[in-house]
């Protein structure tokens, strides 16, 4: 499929336009600052026909005066044109992150898991960047050139016919040139971008890795993988700076031979008498103020294309569909009992792939479900389609007689809870991180948390006690430590549905016991699916559900699959005996 491009047209209609009267007065400025720019080249012919010649004191005062305030004109809105439009397009470059960030977090849990989250970051903080081109100054000095250009252009015809003609002729070469280039530099700079992401997510990752790096001796291993990902930036740059290069040196040497024929030409007229040495000198400068803006349209036009390159994958991620779609999930939740039936629930992550095949089960409101099962089986699967991070290929999940792919996702998610086997923790405080999804909560809610978790008996051992600074993900503390806090932080959040994904997994002996105590109370009236590997945590669980090969082998009790002596007990045993 054609990758979609975004045009000058939709970048004008979608950033310019709506911030049109701020672009109206850059192009005033620039208007004024063009005009003013005149004063200096035309006050040439009188200065040398008139003033000179004629030994004219008066005049001669009266032309600098003007000179001095054109060039006081062109300053200040030199200035102003900085002020305003560069500002405003830094603002509109935060802003954009912003919307970029936004869309992002609303994009469905499927594609963060194929996606480098250094890459993500590249696609936020870089692509957006150049617009300021489009809002700054770029875009003005691109109409301002061209408007400078044109009436140079009448100018120079009303001197000189035949000299202008001559000049046009290298230039629209030069502008054939330019066109080409363009349409070759386009491809580089999007590919750019992708390369950029790819080396930056790289990048992260090994910086998160660090310890399994080192642990390895894999330095040397990362070096080679980066230094390749810098070469094909290199690379890219490399061929950019070509095609710039080429154009640069294009109009170097056509306006070159332009100058050098209008040196002969214009000498020869002024020998016969046909222009004076003012016009021609006049001529002569006004030529270059119609040239200066053509060779810098060539670096505008560069930044004009990374710009539009840049939008082409912002607008790539902005037309992903969003996880939550306001037609489709129309059900609003203003509170849920907990009761949640899959029927007949099957499920890919790549087609005609199926991990689930026909999955049926009620889980009552307040019950204990724990899925079993080997590594691979789709315990993990079944979590994340009643947490709703995955929709189902076919087959419906009720919560409260509601199918769950009309619910709202946010009003839905308000009353869920996630304890994961390697549950994230950000960088900052104990505190921050308990108060995570209620910022707002009252100390005694979260002293409530703090003991439930028995985060308290090892924060009390800490100088800073809760406001101890973590590290990142929560690199300074244990795993028993960071899941403590995983655990306090759902007592907090007071869920009605709560996934737990070995909650207990990453516990030495006393802790597990300790956890034990604080996730019977943590799952005391809420319905809640344990995925477990250590079966003897799962004993009063209401039903255990033992998945094999992405099928319900098993469901009852503790004692009614202990009973049936199948698979569960096979597992029960093996693992008793260890």
């Amino acid at each position: 499929m054609a990758e979609k491009k975004v045009s000058i047209l939709t970048a004008f209609k979608t950033i310019i336009w709506p911030r049109r009267n701020l672009v109206f007065i850059g192009l005033l400025l620039i208007v004024i600052s063009k005009a003013a720019s005149f004063v200096a080249p035309l006050s040439l012919k009188y200065l040398m026909d008139d003033v000179i010649a004629k030994k004219n004191i008066d005049m001669l005062k009266v032309l600098v005066a003007a000179v001095i305030l054109a060039i006081t004109v062109q300053a200040i809105t030199s200035f102003l044109l900085t002020k305003i439009l560069s500002v405003q397009a830094q603002f509109l470059i935060s802003e954009l992150r912003a919307q970029v960030q936004k869309k992002v977090l609303s994009l469905p849990i499927r594609f963060f898991d194929n996606a480098k989250s250094g890459a993500l970051v590249s696609r936020i903080m870089s692509d957006v960047e150049g617009v300021r081109n489009l809002i700054g100054t770029g875009l003005v000095q691109l109409v301002g050139g061209t408007i400078t250009a044109i009436v140079s252009l009448i100018l120079l015809l009303n001197i000189s016919w035949s000299m202008t003609l001559f000049t046009l002729a290298p230039l629209a070469i030069f502008a054939l040139i330019a066109l080409k280039a363009f349409k070759i530099i386009r491809p580089i700079f999007r590919n750019r971008g992708k390369i950029n992401a790819e080396v930056t997510g790289r990048l992260t990752e090994t910086l998160g890795g660090i310890r399994v790096i080192k642990g390895f001796n894999a330095e040397k291993q990362e070096h080679k993988v980066f230094e390749k990902g810098v070469d094909q930036l290199f690379q890219n740059v490399k061929k950019s700076l070509t095609a710039t290069a080429f154009m640069t040196s294009s109009s170097t040497f056509l306006l070159g031979i332009a100058t050098t024929g209008i040196m002969g030409i214009g000498g020869y007229k002024i020998m016969i008498d046909e222009i004076s040495i003012g016009e021609f000198l006049s001529f002569t400068f006004l030529l270059g103020l119609m040239v200066a803006p053509i060779i810098q349209m060539s670096n505008i036009g560069s930044q004009l294309t990374e710009a539009l390159a840049g939008l082409d994958r912002t607008e790539e991620l902005m037309n992903m569909q969003e996880e939550s779609n306001a037609e489709q999930r129309y059900l609003q939740l203003d509170k849920i009992t907990g009761n949640i039936v899959f029927n007949n629930i099957s499920f890919a992550y790549e087609e005609d792939k199926e991990v689930l095949h026909n999955i049926n089960f009620k889980a009552k409101s307040g019950e204990v479900i724990a899925l079993v099962g080997s590594s691979g089986s789709g315990k993990s699967t079944i979590a994340g389609l009643a947490a709703s991070f995955l929709n189902p290929t076919s087959g419906t999940i009720l919560v409260d007689d509601q199918d769950l792919a009309h619910i709202n996702l946010n009003t839905y998610r308000a009353h869920l809870g996630v304890v994961l086997q390697d549950d994230f923790l950000f960088e900052g405080t104990i505190r921050e991180n308990i108060l995570f999804p209620r910022p707002n909560a009252s100390e005694e809610e979260l002293a409530k948390a703090v003991k439930s978790a028995y985060v308290d008996e090892f924060t009390d051992r800490f100088d800073e006690g809760l406001n101890t600074l973590i590290g990142e993900r929560g690199i300074k503390l244990s795993g028993g430590q960071r899941q403590r806090i995983a655990i306090a932080r759902a007592v907090l959040a007071n869920p009605r549905v709560l996934i737990l994904d070995e909650a207990t997994s990453n516990l030495d002996t006393e802790s597990e016991a300790l956890i034990q105590k604080s996730l019977a109370q943590l799952t005391l009236g809420r319905t809640t699916f344990v995925i477990a590997h250590r079966l003897s945590t799962i004993r009063k669980a209401d039903q255990i559900l033992v998945i094999e090969n992405g099928k319900i082998a098993e469901q009852g009790t503790h004692d009614e699959l202990i009973s049936k002596e199948g698979r569960y007990y096979n597992l029960f045993t093996y693992q008793a005996r260890i």
